[in-house]
């Protein structure tokens, strides 16, 4: 059973959604229900993104989160480094900005994404 498709507009109207995706998700490809599939997600997508948008992390706070994450203390970071334990304080404390050097071992070592780093 297919279902009439428009606009999401409330909440209520993205709860339905959301259900009706979750019931249709199996759905193959080019039948009436993998047509409906597709239409639906891109549906949900453009709710969500002016209504439930998730916004990228500051690079601090992405230096910050994967250090908690992966147990790494800003010693045991200027230690990987090969800086100063003061240098890798005043990076997080907001009070020195992070170099290219710093940002490229961050990415590379701690898995934080360039285009997180780069905004």
């Amino acid at each position: 059973m297919t279902t009439t498709i428009k606009l999401i507009k409330t909440e209520q109207e993205y709860e339905l959604a959301l259900e009706r995706l979750e019931s249709i998700f199996h759905a193959k490809m080019g039948t009436p229900e993998g047509d409906e599939l597709e239409v639906l997600s891109l549906l949900i997508h453009e709710y969500e993104q002016k209504h439930h948008a998730i916004e990228l992390l500051s690079p601090l706070d992405a230096l910050k989160y994967e250090m908690e994450e992966q147990g790494i203390s800003q010693t045991g970071l200027a230690k990987r480094l090969g800086i100063a334990k003061s240098t890798v304080s005043e990076i997080i404390h907001g009070k020195r900005e992070m170099s290219l050097k710093f940002m490229r071992f961050i990415h590379k070592e701690l898995g934080i994404p360039a285009a997180v780093l780069l905004t």
